[in-house]
């Protein structure tokens, strides 16, 4: 057969016009982002982020990243990354809770793009490598000073026609803006040496300080201290607050709004005449990997203990009127700062008069949660099944209602951040406790896509403390007589992050202390407690900490100076 001449043009026409629209027309899913030099001049190493939500109050990047706000995202690295240069973001990237955005359906969404722009840092220890230092913002890459991000865009999403939505970073989240000073609360932030020596750039810690009714009228009185440990926040320790919590405020923090009017309730109880008068301090320590450091030295973080306990506290004590012996010093915290709490005094009870701890995140490595961390071969499912393999959940409902697994959460942390940079819960367990890399970034404690836990860094986290239980269990001989009584521990029964289960191998563990005895203090509630209870109210909280303290001070020491009216 033979063609004529001008059905062979027509032809190779045909096949150049299909080229080209082959050309321009999208293959799949993709968003392109880019920053202009008049919003950020030099090249950034850092992550992108694409959020892509249903709704835009509040607007997408503050969905992203959340365990209640389960929005959309994906996340790459990008490095050095020049003014104009596009990163890419297409169905190949990782996300969370959806893998790809090729799972996204197809229809109308709001979308935002986000920088979280890392700096370089040469460590003391040799290593340099990348992270995103803290602005004073509790290391919330959504909310951090210096990153950039893009408006939020209407856009029709279909990922099987293809589309490519382009993104510009052109806005720049503004610094932190500072809480005044009042007449109750003080706040505080030293550059500390100890950690600008570690990590080559400048680390500061902060505090914020709750005075007593009377304390400028006073002038001679020195005051017990009550150091409560928590997240970061600038906001005044114990949620105290001079008015009431609006009906809005209540509804936004739920669960948690009690604590609101705990807050207002220890106003009204501070400011009365027959209160205790205490000193109360929070710390602020934020870290590379989080916006807490657990207080401990570590491999990863830097010294962060030795520099809160030799140069914030002693600040602190060079500024305000408080009573420097161990009997006047005492702790509280939650969660985080449950374990905080209880490893300060642990590690110092020589400086540190008695703990009351709610809550702690795992103080028993065999109940890192659910998961045993010397026995089990995979954090992510039940060991010894065959055919149905159980997941291990890391979140519940005060009912038992799973709703997130261990699974889950270290593939939200992993889109994030790699090299352990996600700034979530479990990659700070891995930074605080564990040891670091050849590359000088945190081990992982377990792969954050399979599961498989590395035995030798479970081994390294025991051996260096970090299992409180297994430390108390193995130096009580040494230490257990500046221990005793000191330790008081309250956490429910349906914990939602099952910290129960580690807070009952602890109590095992004391109750079988000899000579002398524990005499350590455990409650679990009424059934269906869940995280976040605590059977007393703050100013109860306080009156129970000076009347101990008043029982435990030593002979001469004058514990009616801080009761004035």
């Amino acid at each position: 057969m033979r063609f004529h001449r001008n059905s062979i043009a027509a032809a190779i026409a045909a096949v150049f016009i299909l080229a080209l629209a082959g050309c321009s027309a999208p293959h799949g899913p993709r968003f392109e982002i880019s920053f202009p030099a008049s919003v950020h001049g030099q090249p950034i190493t850092g992550r992108v982020f694409v959020v892509i939500t249903d709704t835009n109050k509040p607007e997408p990047i503050l969905q992203a990243g959340s365990w209640e706000l389960r929005s959309p995202f994906f996340g790459a690295d990008v490095s050095q990354l020049k003014p104009g240069a596009e990163a890419v973001i297409d169905a190949k990237t990782p996300g969370y809770p959806l893998k790809s955005l090729s799972d996204i359906p197809a229809g109308d969404y709001y979308v935002q793009a986000l920088v979280n722009v890392y700096t370089e840092c040469h460590r003391s220890d040799g290593h340099t490598i990348w992270v995103h230092l803290d602005h004073w913002e509790g290391q919330q890459f959504n909310r951090s000073p210096g990153n950039l991000y893009s408006a939020v865009e209407r856009v029709h999403l279909d990922p099987k026609a293809g589309y490519d939505v382009k993104l510009s970073l052109d806005h720049v989240i503004p610094p932190v803006k500072m809480p005044a000073d009042t007449q109750w609360v003080k706040h505080i932030k030293i550059q500390s040496a100890m950690l600008t020596k570690f990590w080559g750039q400048s680390i500061y810690l902060g505090a914020t300080v709750l005075l007593p009714k009377g304390y400028d009228t006073h002038p001679k009185v020195y005051y017990p201290v009550l150091y409560e440990q928590g997240h970061f926040s600038l906001s005044p320790p114990l949620e105290f607050r001079t008015t009431p919590p609006t009906p809005e405020e209540l509804k936004r923090a739920g669960y948690w709004g009690r604590y609101l009017k705990w807050g207002y309730d220890l106003y009204q109880h501070w400011n009365s005449a027959d209160f205790p008068r205490m000193i109360i301090v929070t710390f602020q320590h934020p870290t590379p990997y989080f916006d807490d450091s657990y207080v401990v030295n570590s491999a990863n973080n830097g010294p962060y203990g030795d520099a809160i306990l030799d140069e914030l506290i002693p600040y602190l004590e060079t500024h305000f009127r408080i009573i420097r012996q161990p009997y006047a010093c005492v702790l509280s915290g939650g969660s985080t700062g449950g374990w905080e709490s209880l490893a300060l005094e642990v590690f110092h009870p020589e400086f540190f008069g008695g703990t009351w701890t709610f809550f702690p995140d795992p103080v028993d490595f065999r109940h890192y949660q659910m998961v045993n961390i010397y026995k089990d071969p995979n954090a992510f499912t039940v060991p010894g099944y065959k055919w149905l393999i159980p997941e291990r959940p890391l979140q519940r409902s005060p009912e038992g209602q799973v709703l997130i697994t261990e699974r889950e959460m270290s593939r939200m942390e992993s889109v994030l951040g790699s090299h352990g940079r996600s700034g979530q819960q479990l990659e700070i367990w891995n930074a605080a406790y564990g040891p670091v890399g050849a590359d000088g970034y945190p081990v992982m404690l377990w792969n954050m896509h399979t599961g498989v836990i590395n035995r030798s860094v479970a081994l390294y986290m025991r051996n260096h403390g970090y299992d409180l239980s297994y430390y108390l269990k193995t130096h009580w001989a040494e230490y257990g007589k500046d221990w005793t009584g000191k330790i008081h521990v309250w956490v429910g029964d349906m914990d939602s992050y099952y910290l129960n289960l580690a807070v009952y191998d602890l109590q095992n563990v004391l109750d079988r202390m000899k000579d002398p005895p524990a005499n350590a203090y455990f409650d679990y509630g009424r059934p269906e407690k869940p995280h976040g209870w605590q059977p007393m109210t703050n100013a109860q909280l306080l009156e129970m900490m000076a009347d101990y303290i008043t029982k435990h001070a030593p002979p001469g020491a004058n514990t009616r100076a801080w009761k004035y009216r």
